[in-house]
């Protein structure tokens, strides 16, 4: 997996903000944006898919939790960046719609989702068969689990017993990587892990650069970007593995989940999801059909 070289003056300010725990990830209001999708023409197929409610809308209502670099993030204005936050907006335009990014924490996304609130989620979801009891999901991209330790400190994820591990609260790694773990260590007799959840990526990866924890646990694309931007405080904690589909998340029943996904086949196809993910340098998890359910149908 590659990572993107920062280049952008509102990513380097990120970037020399990441060490000292001042990254602002805490916004709740809801933006919009049209910069990275004023080329991407509406799809009549998928457009032609629209449940009428959101058609007539003129927007597409897109909740996201801006804290997981580089998918998705905010720039020195607080607006939502990263390539995830670009497939949305970009979506959205497939659809011949306005993006509007409604902000909040991760584990609120799915319930806005079920409660009319939100149209679709778009926040690096793990497609996992519990979630699609609530949620259907469009899956795009085909991420691994990755775990780094500071620089210099040898740390294999496969006997992390007795560490302390730092992980974003709710994220798969919280909810089921790093209690199977140490599940495991238990009942091999040996300490459990200390997961250490804290409510941004930017705090578990301070946590770990700062020595607070022994090593941090993310997905692939999320863990290479942060030794990135951590001026080699950060190194690798083996290979990543687990891989997994990200899913977006919309309301089941409602016939908008057919249209996502012919919009996203639509940015397939025509090179725009491709140019993104080149872009962020992530194309490795690239996909070439989009499906639906891939947890349960895959």
């Amino acid at each position: 997996m590659r990572t993107r070289l920062v280049a952008a003056p509102a990513l380097l300010a990120a970037a020399a903000l990441l060490l000292t725990g001042c990254v602002d990830n805490t916004s709740t209001d809801a933006g919009s944006t049209t910069a990275p999708t004023s080329a991407v023409a509406a799809d009549d197929a998928a457009v032609a898919l629209l449940p009428a409610e959101v058609k007539d809308s003129g927007k597409l209502v897109v909740g996201i939790d801006p804290t997981y670099p580089p998918n998705e993030f905010k720039d020195a204005d607080g607006n939502p960046i990263g390539w995830g936050a670009e497939l949305a907006a970009a979506v959205a335009a497939k659809l011949g719609l306005e993006v509007e990014y409604q902000v909040s924490k991760f584990d609120n996304i799915i319930p806005s989702i079920t409660g009319g609130k939100a149209d679709i989620g778009v926040s690096s979801f793990t497609d996992t068969v519990e979630r699609e009891k609530q949620v259907d999901f469009v899956n795009y991209y085909e991420a691994g689990i990755m775990w780094a330790s500071a620089a210099g400190k040898d740390v294999d994820p496969e006997n992390a017993c007795g560490l302390k591990v730092a992980v974003q609260a709710t994220t798969y790694e919280d909810t089921d990587e790093v209690p199977a773990k140490s599940d495991a260590c238990v009942a091999a007799g040996k300490p459990a892990i200390q997961k250490v959840p804290f409510d941004t990526q930017d705090a578990a990866t301070n946590a770990v650069a700062l020595g607070q924890a022994d090593a941090l646990s993310a997905d692939s694309p999320v863990t290479l970007y942060a030794i990135s931007q951590t001026g080699g405080k950060l190194q690798a904690a083996g290979e990543s593995f687990d891989v997994a589909p990200y899913g977006i998340a919309v309301a089941k029943g409602t016939g908008l989940t057919e249209a996502v996904q012919a919009a996203m086949q639509s940015l397939v196809d025509d090179g725009t999801y491709g140019d993104i993910l080149d872009e962020w340098g992530v194309a490795d998890g690239a996909i070439d059909q989009i499906t639906i359910n891939a947890a349960s149908n895959g």
